[in-house]
């Protein structure tokens, strides 16, 4: 029986340095019936030269111009055909067999959608890298965390969660999904430009019955930081400007009317915060962040939840991802910082 295609979907934006780097590691993959495809995003620095230069192999589509992580994805997988989209971020290092475990385990059960392998620091490989880390939940305030990373807090990987499971989002750094669920969903929300889009496709996913897994088996090592710096405002726009409109399309109306309210008043206290530490962009971003979601919440509003009646019986039962503590408070007030220490579940 034949094994399911992949394609390896790498989207670059001037990032030559990374596919020196770390494309070796991923044209090393051992796995059968496997294409790997760079999407190029309008880079000026050679890159493009360079892939056809050195990796002839390499499958390229070139986008006319920087379409963001989100926009540059839908553009690139519309013009591929493959079994499951495995998309890479061009600053990982993987493992030679680090395909077929995630496979196995999604062919195992239809409804599995997307899933997402163990994410370790390139820098640091014995501790999770903040990007996904051993998969991704969410608190019942709407703050994203990891199995392994809570906040700025990474846990060093002593096998602690290798336990394959079922989580709310798979990292966007190394995100397996079949493609005909890419399809039923409509891909990224171009809205979210970057970060935070691939935690909104799971959560709608998941809206829709289908499951979101963290395989253990498959590792991969992730550099991370190689778009938009930690101390960039821009990020710190995308980040909470991402979050309100994550809430607000993903969440139901009853619930979302507490819950978008609450974080603009924690998202105050972040501002207070970074105003106190001098970080006075940042907090300007935060308040950009705020009135861009304000300025378009009714607009924003006519793209809501989308439900699966074939899948509805599962959803229902599932709360698998969901933290119904706030992990703030666990880790701002109880000093909690190892996922394994929250007790809210």
């Amino acid at each position: 029986m034949s094994l399911p295609k992949v394609a390896v979907v790498i989207l670059n934006w001037n990032g030559l340095n990374y596919l020196q780097t770390y494309l070796p590691s991923v044209l090393a993959s051992v796995y059968p019936n496997l294409e790997i495809v760079v999407g190029d995003n309008g880079s000026e620095d050679g890159s493009v030269e360079f892939l056809h230069a050195n990796f002839p192999q390499v499958k390229t589509v070139l986008n006319d111009q920087n379409y963001g992580f989100t926009g540059g994805y839908n553009k690139v997988l519309d013009c591929i055909q493959a079994d499951y989209f495995v998309l890479l971020n061009s600053d990982v290092e993987v493992e030679q067999n680090w395909i077929e475990p995630v496979i196995a385990l999604m062919e195992s059960d239809d409804l599995i959608a997307a899933a997402a392998p163990k994410i370790l620091s390139w820098q640091e490989k014995n501790k999770f890298e903040h990007a996904g880390a051993a998969g991704g939940f969410i608190d019942t305030f709407g703050y994203p965390f990891c199995r392994g990373r809570i906040f700025y807090e990474v846990e060093e990987d002593h096998g602690q969660y290798d336990q394959t499971s079922e989580v709310l989002w798979a990292s966007g750094a190394a995100l397996f999904i079949k493609q005909k669920y890419w399809e039923l969903s409509g891909g990224f929300d171009e809205r979210f430009f970057a970060h935070m889009e691939e935690i909104d496709l799971c959560w709608r996913l998941k809206n829709m019955g289908l499951k979101v897994m963290y395989c253990a088996e498959s590792k991969v090592y992730h550099l991370g930081g190689g778009t938009l710096d930690a101390e960039n405002p821009f990020k710190t726009f995308l980040n909470f400007r991402n979050n309100l409109l994550l809430l607000q399309k993903n969440l139901w109306l009853r619930k979302s009317v507490f819950v978008i309210p609450m974080r603009f008043v924690l998202d105050f206290v972040t501002m207070l915060r970074f105003i106190s530490e001098g970080k006075r962009k940042d907090a300007a971003a935060i308040s950009k962040a705020h009135r861009n979601f304000i300025r378009h919440i009714f607009k924003n509003s006519g793209r809501q939840k989308v439900r699966s009646e074939s899948h509805a019986d599962y959803n229902l039962q599932s709360t698998a991802g969901f933290y119904r503590g706030s992990v703030v408070w666990d880790f701002f007030v109880k000093k909690v910082c190892k996922f394994s220490q929250l007790k809210s579940w």
